[in-house]
């Protein structure tokens, strides 16, 4: 069986039992901020399961990509990956332990024909603060027969799922094992775990499983690990190609942070030093790190990218159609990290320490020539060094708290002062913003403006030049909605609440504990501090008079307001 052909017959057989097919979510949560990136099949549908809303489908199964770096330096091993794909299946308010206990047995017997005897199971054997699941423990014992010696009770760690964040639905789980290795997490959400830690009953239950899919392909492929499946296969013999010196671990490093980096830049995650950004960057400049190790001349790094595009294509056509993008952005990354990397090494090289590098000395090197803390760390220990770690993150903490302070200015327009062309011209960046993500694509993202009584200047994240034809339809399409006559509404709620209504804003920012979203029409809609005229008729004509590039994966636009 295909790794294509494994992710149709779960979806058919599933919607074969009355589940809707549904697209898997981006890798940026569209609808939790909560998290840094989607992590589970489960996340976009956590309002339905905690009854914030009404679910559209009782039943649903989904393909999800999804992408945990918790585990980043564990990456080389048979069990842990960056990237990974989930297959779930999902109910709410529907079916609830038998049947998801029941199917995902058929599923294993009758469709991928594993044997009976080799699947075991485990399920939540009880805490101090929540009972034992004895619904669970009856259904797989009594009532499907299976014998004592292939049920395991387990504690908290191992079969109670969730939630994703802070707070959310949660449950007891039900794990299935085949030869020992664990393939599919069922999960029972009938608990919301309070930000205080409290477990309160949910008032509907709701059916949350997720399939390992590279694990399954193993096992299908009758192979020892995912790393010698149809997957991977590829991939690292490109590696080994490219490869002076063989070193399996590294191997394996480079293939897992390429390919998720590949999927992260498809879903708009562009590199910087935070949050989406700074995941992204670790993982290409340790991939990057591997490739000295392994010998390997620059630059290598989009010649694996086009091996994992011509991998996942079929499953995932949004790989193919950002080619273009993804390949511009990692040669740019790779370039500017060969060039800092070059000049760190000699500085550390240089550096006269005994015992520890101080959290000081590891920021400077991470702030200054771009070197990820795993890599520090990686570099100390082949000197006998430790790294004061925890010093690293009280530096890295003020990085951000300067980087977030930047980030509310930005939300104030960037203007010189707050009379009336200047609020006109703040006004248009809005629809700019929003014209460029429309033409371009959402991975378009304000940063940063500039504002005078005279033009507007506006920069933002995108790849390359734009055409006259992109620049084209852009202008026209801000005048669009100039000449709609569109309202400009101003509304103050929580970021959550922002975000929810599909606001534009930088939600990784703290700020009060209520923050302005300014509507225009049903066009744009942005977390904003700046002035703002009543309507878009009192804008007059909106022309692009430049378009230049910022800096490294930022464009820049120059306009001006004819009347």
């Amino acid at each position: 069986m295909t790794a294509q052909e494994l992710r149709e017959k779960f979806l058919k057989f599933f919607e074969e039992k009355g589940h809707k097919v549904l697209p898997g979510s981006s890798l940026i949560p569209q609808d939790d901020p909560s998290v840094l990136l989607t992590t589970a099949g489960m996340q976009q549908f956590k309002k339905w399961f905690a009854g914030i809303e009404k679910p559209a489908y009782r039943r649903v199964v989904t393909l999800q990509k999804c992408v945990r770096v918790d585990d980043i330096e564990e990456v080389g091993d048979n069990t842990h990956l960056s990237f990974f794909e989930m297959l779930g299946n999902f109910a709410f308010d529907d079916y609830f332990k038998k049947e998801a206990i029941e199917w995902g047995i058929e599923f294993i017997q009758n469709e991928l024909g594993i044997s009976k005897d080799k699947i075991s199971f485990t399920y939540f054997g009880g805490s101090d603060n929540l009972p034992e699941d004895t619904e669970s423990l009856e259904i797989l014992k009594n009532i499907l027969k299976i014998p004592e010696d292939k049920i395991k009770p387990m504690g908290m760690e191992d079969n109670f799922w969730g939630p994703t964040g802070d707070e959310g639905p949660c449950g007891p789980t039900v794990e299935f094992y085949v030869d020992d290795v664990e393939v599919w997490n069922l999960v029972f959400n009938q608990y919301y775990r309070t930000l205080e830690g409290k477990y309160e009953t949910l008032d509907q239950n709701g059916v949350d499983t997720g399939l390992g899919f590279e694990r399954v392909l193993a096992l299908l492929e009758n192979k020892k690990s995912f790393w010698e499946t149809e997957l991977f296969l590829g991939i690292i013999q490109k590696v080994k190609e490219l490869a002076t010196e063989n070193n399996d671990h590294s191997n394996k490093v480079i293939v897992d942070h390429l390919r998720t980096a590949v999927f992260l830049l498809a879903d708009g995650v562009l590199p910087s030093n935070l949050d989406k950004g700074y995941v992204l960057r670790r993982l290409i400049r340790r991939a990057i790190r591997h490739g000295l190790v392994l010998g390997i001349g620059s630059p290598f790094v989009s010649e694996i990218a086009k091996k994992v595009i011509e991998i996942y294509k079929e499953a995932y056509p949004e790989l193919s159609k950002n080619k273009d993008l993804i390949l511009v952005e990692l040669g740019k990354e790779e370039q500017k990290f060969n060039e800092a990397l070059s000049k760190g090494l000699k500085e550390f090289e240089k550096l006269k320490i005994e015992k520890e590098i101080s959290g000081k000395t590891a920021f400077d090197l991470f702030q200054t020539y771009g070197f990820p803390i795993e890599m520090i760390e990686e570099l100390a220990e082949e000197k006998g060094l430790k790294v004061d770690k925890e010093g690293f993150e009280k530096e890295f903490k003020k990085h951000q708290e300067l980087s977030r302070k930047g980030a509310e200015k930005k939300f104030k327009g960037g203007l010189a002062s707050g009379g009336e062309m200047e609020t006109q011209y703040h006004t248009a960046t809005h629809l700019l913003h929003q014209a460029l993500r429309i033409v371009l694509g959402d991975h378009v993202k304000q940063a940063g403006s500039n504002i005078t009584a005279e033009r507007m200047r506006f920069d933002f994240t995108h790849p390359e030049k734009l055409t006259p034809e992109k620049l084209k339809e852009t202008e026209d399409l801000v005048n669009e909605q100039i000449k709609a006559n569109l309202p400009v509404i101003c509304e103050e709620m929580s970021v959550k609440e922002a975000k929810e209504k599909g606001a534009i804003g930088l939600f990784e920012a703290k700020y009060g504990d209520k923050v302005k979203v300014y509507s225009i029409g049903d066009f744009s809609k942005e977390i904003c501090g700046g002035p703002h005229v009543k309507n878009t008729s009192e804008l007059g004509t909106f022309k692009i008079t430049k378009e230049e590039s910022s800096s490294a994966g930022v464009r820049r636009i120059k306009a001006i307001l004819e009347k």
